[in-house]
């Protein structure tokens, strides 16, 4: 019998759930005040929203529920562990890390797809793809990619390079360029009689 005018039934309350209202999660329909997770309660949405089989949750409760267990997963105190270390482990305090330009501009493709990460040229701190900028051949924090002299924010078309820094197209002519006579220097200008 043809359904007129009505809609699929909620899989959570099991009403009618019409079109207008209808939000659609592992090819089943829910009203959007039922979409909502099954262990804490909370509205979910599409980005939100992790199915188990007939169930939906958030994703903090899915991963709670039915994500990975044991040590190094955080899954209570037993992965933690606040006892000294013993005196016979030759643990050596770490070493903290100079700060300067990474010299990595082009890590291997094993690195990038799986975890490795550039270091940006101007901080040394890792680089990820949201925020990557490359110039002068280098990697760059979007923030890191300024003026080494004026510190103004620079883009691909105004900036240039020399030794390993990048400067604005301004800062690099009055550090760099060309000097004398016609060039801006108003010491070897002439004087107009």
């Amino acid at each position: 019998m043809p359904n007129w005018g009505g809609g699929a039934k909620c899989a959570a309350c099991e009403r009618t759930v019409y079109h207008a209202e209808e939000i659609q999660c592992n090819g089943r329909s829910f009203h959007k005040p039922c979409f909502i997770c099954m262990a804490c309660r909370k509205g979910l949405d599409s980005t939100t929203v992790a199915a188990h089989e007939s169930e939906i949750y958030c994703k903090t409760c899915y991963g709670k529920k039915y994500g990975p267990k044991g040590y190094g997963y955080g899954q209570g105190a037993g992965a933690l562990s606040s006892d000294p270390p013993s005196e016979n482990m030759d643990i050596q305090p770490q070493q903290p890390k100079p700060q300067g330009p990474s010299t990595t501009s082009n890590p291997s493709k094993f690195a990038q797809k799986f975890g490795g990460c550039d270091h940006c040229s101007r901080c040394s701190k890792a680089v990820y793809a949201a925020e990557k900028i490359i110039g002068a051949g280098k990697t760059w924090h979007k923030m890191c990619f300024r003026c080494a002299l004026c510190g103004k924010s620079l883009e691909s078309t105004t900036v240039t390079d020399k030794d390993g820094e990048i400067y604005c197209k301004v800062c690099y002519a009055k550090n760099f360029g060309p000097k004398g006579r016609g060039l801006g220097n108003p010491g070897m200008m002439e004087e107009k009689e």
